[in-house]
């Protein structure tokens, strides 16, 4: 296994946004995760390299280019690459379940991003599986909250990932770093930017079907909404925007994945925005053609021109006038400042790329249980 650079400080990591290639082996061959590369800033030499490695038929690592890094506070006792020595397959064993999934259903990738959203967006301890958990006679989780019944799907993979790596290395790695990897490769997997997910997460003993409730982002949210939901966590206005492109729609992120017709039945009747000069009227009309004829259960593509691709798509859909759910056409409708971030990555999708990654690293840090708190569980769906 190649050996990876790791970027640390006690207290505070540095987050490279700019030209890191990063070598790993995965089931038997080696891959290139790109964080963010720049077409100008790629040499020659690295871009051939690229392209072997690509094909899996690379023989030697590329050099680390030159880096642009910036500060990121994180939660404390995080750190990148954790189970290097306690568990060094870790990584490769989930980057490759999460491919299989994919493979087998395009669908899990926003699926799986989604989860790890979800995760992060309900309790205090921030992101630590809770989300898992299964009811019992006498515990309710999550997954029966609005915003996660019947609609949040992925946790067989996550499964089956936990179950092979309690078989290499019991008892090492979280359920919530599980969730937080798995959403990093997704985005990979799916033509998006990679970031180093910084670890050592532990798994919470409860959960807060309440706080699932009133916290996740609803599909008719106003920017008001948003913003509310977002600072309480400690996130900004930009962070909002970019992950738009994750946050909750019914079968995985708004730049990928569906939506069931109930959760934008306000957008079918043209209601909830302040400027209906922005809603697309044929997209509406074909809308409501899908949804009478199947019923409030079906499923519609959030985006209709790169459906399993990660990409700036979604905010190109957003001044078009095609934003799938109420809280999604709002960003564009309601406020100037967030129409402008959403111009802005329309004009640039390397700019959206790296506001995403950023908002990711600082979603997924915020308030971790470390140390002593929490526990690692055996099995994601129930406590030790």
């Amino acid at each position: 296994m190649m050996a990876f650079k790791t970027l640390a400080v006690p207290t505070k990591k540095q987050h490279c946004k700019l030209s890191l290639l990063e070598a790993v082996d995965v089931v038997g061959h080696r891959q290139i995760i790109a964080y963010g590369i720049k077409e100008s800033q790629i040499t020659e030499s690295i871009s051939e390299y690229f392209a072997i490695a690509i094909s899996g038929f690379a023989n030697h690592p590329p050099e680390i280019l030159n880096k642009t890094c910036v500060d990121i506070d994180i939660g404390f006792g995080l750190q990148i690459h954790i189970y290097r020595d306690t568990c060094p397959e870790a990584e490769s064993i989930i980057f490759s379940n999460v491919q299989n999934a994919i493979y087998q259903d395009s669908r899990m990738a926003a699926s799986l991003l989604r989860l790890h959203f979800h995760d992060c967006f309900v309790n205090a301890s921030g992101c630590d599986a809770s989300v898992l958990l299964d009811d019992t006679e006498d515990f309710v989780g999550e997954k029966t909250a609005g915003p996660n019944l019947n609609s949040l799907r992925g946790f067989e993979v996550i499964d089956a990932i936990k179950s092979q790596l309690e078989s290499v290395c019991p008892e090492t790695v979280s359920c919530a770093d599980i969730l937080a990897i798995a959403a990093r490769d997704s985005v990979v997997i799916s033509g998006g930017p990679g970031w180093e997910v910084q670890m050592g997460r532990r798994d919470s003993l409860s959960a807060s079907k309440a706080l699932a409730n009133n916290n996740i982002p609803c599909p008719n949210s106003t920017v008001a909404d948003l913003v509310a939901k977002f600072q309480n966590l400690g996130l900004s206005l930009s962070d909002m925007v970019a992950l738009s492109a994750n946050r909750d729609p019914d079968d995985g992120a708004h730049t990928m994945g569906k939506a069931r017709c109930s959760s934008f039945s306000a957008r079918l009747q043209g209601t909830g925005f302040s400027n209906g000069g922005d809603i697309n009227l044929d997209f509406l009309q074909s809308l409501k053609q899908l949804c009478s004829f199947s019923g409030s259960d079906t499923l519609a593509q959030l985006d209709l021109v790169t459906p399993a691709t990660f990409d700036n798509q979604y905010y190109i859909n957003l001044l078009s006038g095609e934003g799938l759910l109420p809280s999604d056409q709002v960003l564009v409708t309601e406020d100037d400042q967030t129409r402008a971030i959403v111009e802005a990555y329309v004009e640039d999708q390397f700019a959206f790329f790296e506001d995403f990654k950023y908002a990711m690293v600082r979603m997924g840090s915020l308030a971790p249980l470390t140390g002593n708190n929490g526990e690692i569980r055996c099995n994601c769906r129930i406590v030790n």
